[in-house]
């Protein structure tokens, strides 16, 4: 019996992302500029002095702003964290390799100047209760953004989670990743970062 709900949840995810990248392609948003549908190599970075002139989701542009309550029923919005370094994680309590990186953010946000805004799918989750047990259990202190109706996905046309952005101090994308980091990778970017 358990086999077969596991089966069935397992059926309903990769349905659910099908379904998602499907959708994700025809959807658009007057707030976000799209990005174009490639495949970045994961190490991709932006030079210094390069030229960002659009809001955009590639690397080199300014990255859009947007506006979130946190976990704990403040207000954020990426705007305000201008002049510092900042990386977005967008993640959900029920996949394996947000949970896989966790601890290195963690460690990451204690050990380096970085401002961490994880913006969890909370649309995709049973019940906030879920978000609130998994921050407890992993003991993370760095705001957690509540995505309650996916808008701030969808305008970052997040597809497969997790998915980050590397955000230097000018609020430029300076490197863009598809799936779980390590804290070794953390800081070799962070590092690259103005």
């Amino acid at each position: 019996m358990k086999k077969w709900i596991v089966l069935l949840i397992v059926m309903g995810m990769v349905g659910w992302a099908l379904y998602d990248f499907t959708n994700s392609k025809s959807q658009s948003t007057e707030e976000f500029t799209p990005v174009e549908d490639t495949v970045e190599e994961p190490s991709e970075t932006v030079e210094a002095d390069s030229p960002a002139s659009e809001v955009g989701l590639e690397v080199g542009n300014i990255a859009p702003d947007f506006e979130l309550q946190t976990l704990s029923g403040e207000t954020a919005k990426l705007s305000d964290f201008r002049g510092k370094k900042v990386m977005i994680n967008f993640w959900a309590t029920w996949c394996p390799p947000c949970r896989a990186e966790m601890p290195d953010m963690e460690k990451f946000y204690q050990e380096k100047d970085i401002v961490i805004l994880a913006v969890n799918l909370t649309e995709s989750e049973n019940n906030l209760q879920q978000v609130e047990d998994f921050v407890k259990e992993y003991n993370l202190t760095f705001p957690i953004l509540l995505d309650d109706k996916l808008e701030v996905a969808t305008g970052y046309m997040i597809r497969p989670i997790p998915t980050s952005f590397m955000i230097d101090s000018n609020g430029i994308i300076a490197f863009r990743a598809y799936g779980a980091l390590n804290y070794d990778l953390m800081i070799q970017e962070f590092e690259k970062m103005t």
